[in-house]
This record gives structure tokens, sequence and C-alpha cells, in this order.
């Protein structure tokens, strides 16, 4: 059974050069973690809010989107905030912006249908001590890691099947972040929950995740098993990711992907990277990219991407752009 199965997902807004989100698939099974990586901007919370319904105002949308049995394209009115209600749930990177700063954590958690015996069986599920006190208490007097687990609470009210947590740690400092994580671990065990993770970190991906997809301005880019992407990343802009990121311990120097990733006013006919990419070729600039398959069972959607064990990992360095960035050129034509 998939809890999360999303197919060909291409998303549209009025005015825009290009989708906001282009062809993504993706599946998430019971009591698995998967990640969803990638830069602001690429996508990642978009396709997070397509399995509740939540696209932006006038987006146009082909694919699909199911959630276990629910077709949620199809959904409207009642049966879509049923379905938001019920089998999947959010939890968002601020728990601060979800709560009423002048109504108590017991109202928060009954209006979500909780009576107030559930609350408080709801709050000793996430580990909060004291969770009849907790219940008369304000969001002030609560510190951000126990807010984060009112959050989460009150996203189990419903008893979903499925949990979407966007960027639900990096508001967090790194003692809070491990018990969140240990916390959702916990409930996946024990509640069979599916989870889709979406993050900046991807060495948080690496250790956490079960599989985890790589976005990149709208698509999914290289999709993996988290010990594969991390030890033989196999698109360029997932090795580029990795080479500038820190690893404890280990004093590889950090590169920086040149450039921006594009804008949804930039249009393009080939790879939406190539500006960016020290391992173009000529075809990248015209032919759209299309999946090819690694020995490891997983995709990478470029034709010049090495296959995997054939390269040196990330950690010996990734190529340069032979092409000027974005910025470059502008300048140039100033």
């Amino acid at each position: 059974m998939t809890l999360l199965s999303i197919t060909d997902l291409t998303v549209h807004l009025p005015g825009a050069a290009r989708p906001v989100l282009d062809s993504v698939s993706l599946h998430v099974g019971p009591g698995e973690v998967v990640g969803l990586v990638g830069e602001s901007g690429s996508g990642k919370s978009t396709t997070a809010k397509a399995a509740l319904g939540l696209l932006p105002p006038g987006a146009t949308a082909t694919g699909s989107v199911h959630v276990a049995d629910t077709d949620v394209l199809a959904l409207t009115g009642e049966r879509l905030r049923a379905h938001r209600a019920g089998p999947v749930a959010m939890v968002h990177q601020d728990p601060r912006a979800a709560l009423n700063p002048v109504r108590r954590i017991g109202d928060f958690l009954t209006e979500r249908g909780a009576t107030r015996s559930r609350a408080v069986e709801l709050l000793e599920a996430v580990g909060l001590s004291s969770p009849e006190r907790r219940l008369r208490q304000h969001p002030h007097e609560l510190s951000g890691g126990m807010l984060q687990r009112v959050v989460i609470a009150g996203a189990l009210a419903a008893e979903p099947r499925l949990l979407l947590a966007d960027e639900a740690t990096s508001a967090l400092d790194v003692t809070t972040q491990a018990e969140i994580l240990a916390l959702l671990r916990t409930l996946r065990a024990t509640r069979d929950l599916g989870l889709l993770l979406i993050t900046h970190d991807l060495h948080l991906a690496a250790a956490y995740c079960d599989r985890v997809y790589v976005m990149y301005a709208g698509g999914v880019v290289e999709q993996r098993t988290a010990e594969a992407l991390f030890t033989t990343p196999a698109h360029p802009y997932t090795r580029g990711l990795l080479a500038c990121s820190p690893t404890l311990g280990e004093s590889h120097p950090l590169t920086p992907i040149p450039g921006r990733p594009p804008s949804l006013s930039d249009s393009f006919k080939g790879c939406p990277f190539v500006s960016r990419c020290g391992e173009a070729e000529e075809s990248c600039e015209t032919a759209p990219p299309v999946e090819q398959p690694l020995e490891d069972g997983g995709g990478v959607n470029c034709p010049v991407a090495p296959v995997v064990g054939r390269r040196s990992a990330w950690r010996n360095g990734w190529a340069q752009p032979k092409m000027p960035s974005t910025e470059t050129t502008k300048a140039s034509q100033g």
C-alpha cells in the first residue's frame, strides 16, 4: 500500500514562464521516511501542499495526487475539508505561526476535534511533561521545542496515516531538533506513519530518511536511497549541494554553487541547471532531461550524470561550470 503517490504532477500559475512543478513523481509508504531536499524555491513545499489540496490560488494542475485511495485533485468543498482533517496532516516550520497567541494550548487542541482527555493523551504522546498544566498555558509560556511538540500533537489529533513535516526542525536549536526527530521516529514506529520530511539539511536527510528526492526548479533531478545519495551522488546539482555543506570531522574545502536558481519568470528549453553546471554539453541547452536509471535502483534526470560507482565521490570536488553564471551573463549584457 502507498500512502502518498504523486505521478507526473505539473502545476502552472497565471503569468509564469515555467511551471511551479514540472512532472513531479514521488511516493511514500507506511512506516517510511522520505526526504525532499533542494534550495529555496525548488518546489518542495508546493509538492507537499498538493497532498492537502493546497495549491496556490489560480493554479492549474495535471497529473495525479493520491493519498491512500483518495484522488486529492478531484476533491472540492466539504470533501476537501474532510480530507485535510483526516488521513494527512502537516507540521510547519514555525510553531508560533500555527498557534493563536491569545488562546490557550487546550483551545488549540480541542478545536481540532480532541476532547480534553484526548488532548492530555496527545501531549503525553509527544513527550510533554505536566500535560494538564500545558493545556492551561498560552504559547508565550512554552519554549520553541515545546510548541513544536504541541503542533505535532495537533497534527495527530485526527489520527492521520501520513505526516508532512515542512522544515519542522529548522527553527530549533540542535539539541531540540534531535529530540523532535527522535519523537517523529518513535511516532513512525508506533503508529506506522508515513513521513515526508522537507529539509535544507542534506546530512539530516541522509541520517534520518529511507529515501531522498532532490528537487531543482520545480522538478525532481535525483531520487535515491539516503545512503546512496550521500556516498555516490549522481546529479551535478546533488554533488554541488554536498560540496558546499560542511561535514563534522572532515576538512574538504567548501565549494559554493555559482549563479542562482531560475525564477518563475525564466524560461528555458533544456536543463534548468545548465548555466550552473560544469558537466553540461550542448544538448543540455536544447533538450529537457529525462530520468536515467541507476545501477542501485535510483534515478537521475541528467544524460551526462556518471553511473554510480564509476566516478569519484563528491568529497573529491565537483566540476565548475564551463558557462558563465546567470549574474555574469546579465552583467555583460547590461
